[in-house]
């Protein structure tokens, strides 16, 4: 399939000919901070390829000289209307949903800054690999703003120590302390981040998305329930994973030790 890209004021879209769908926040003078429109665009942009078969990962970037500095503080200061900050806080929600609902596992892809909302879109994605010049932090506190929606994303990611300490600090902390802690999965130098992402991606898209698809829901099903329901709720899913085409072809190929050839369809 040929490269295709389609480009909005503060998103660009794209995807490429293995399947792989690149998401780029377009708003660098600002450090991508997410405005009301580039929230709805991002948001856009998750469901149209959430929504393409073709489309098998999704890697979310940052333009410019970082990756997400948080929120519009400028917009937010401007309009004072309790109003217009519930649709912010809900459209953030709709956002940081719409990465974890998604069926396609998305990559974060991390250079610069990652701060309040910008560490939430990363805490939100089911992967990380940042470049090790690389920021992570919630400095609400600082200004008299507590990160509270960045909490939501970034205690279900780290321990409830790790988490506290970022929250109430409002220290930015280095990529190799983020992943130490588990924020994210993988750290390089900055000229290997393109690379080490891909192949990350091409790793993961060379899987069945069935059964990837299967798994990223389950994960975040199973994860809010106690231990005894989410052992029921993972087997019933695996005794429905069992019926699908790819996980019989999967099934024969290992015991055949050839390489599978995906279906590539439903059940």
């Amino acid at each position: 399939m040929p490269d295709t890209q389609s480009s909005r004021e503060t998103v660009i879209i794209k995807k490429d000919e293995h399947g792989i769908g690149h998401i780029t926040i377009n708003r660098p003078k600002a450090y991508n901070a997410l405005s009301f429109k580039c929230m709805e665009d991002l948001i856009t942009a998750f469901e149209t390829l959430s929504a393409d078969s073709f489309v098998k990962v999704i890697i979310l970037a940052g333009s410019g000289k970082g990756f997400c500095a948080g929120h519009d503080l400028k917009e937010i200061r401007s309009n004072s209307d309790q109003a217009f900050h519930e649709k912010i806080f809900d459209r953030c929600t709709r956002l940081m949903l719409s990465i974890t609902r998604s069926p396609k596992p998305v990559i974060a892809k991390v250079h610069g800054i990652a701060t309040a909302a910008g560490c939430q879109l990363v805490a939100s994605c089911d992967l990380a690999v940042a470049e090790n010049n690389a920021g992570f932090g919630t400095p609400g506190v600082n200004i008299g703003l507590f990160c509270s929606t960045p909490m939501v994303a970034l205690s279900r990611n780290v321990s409830s120590k790790h988490a506290m300490e970022m929250l109430l600090s409002g220290d930015l902390i280095p990529a190799q302390r983020a992943y130490e802690i588990g924020l994210v999965n993988q750290v390089v130098p900055f000229e290997q981040l393109d690379r080490a992402t891909y192949d990350l991606a091409i790793k993961i898209a060379s899987k069945s998305l069935l059964a990837v698809t299967i798994g990223k829901r389950a994960f975040y099903e199973q994860i809010g329930k106690d231990l005894d329901e989410a052992y029921r709720y993972c087997s019933q899913v695996m005794v429905e994973n069992l019926k699908t085409r790819d996980a019989k072809e999967g099934i024969d190929a290992f015991m055949e030790k050839r390489p599978p050839v995906w279906c590539g369809g439903d059940y």
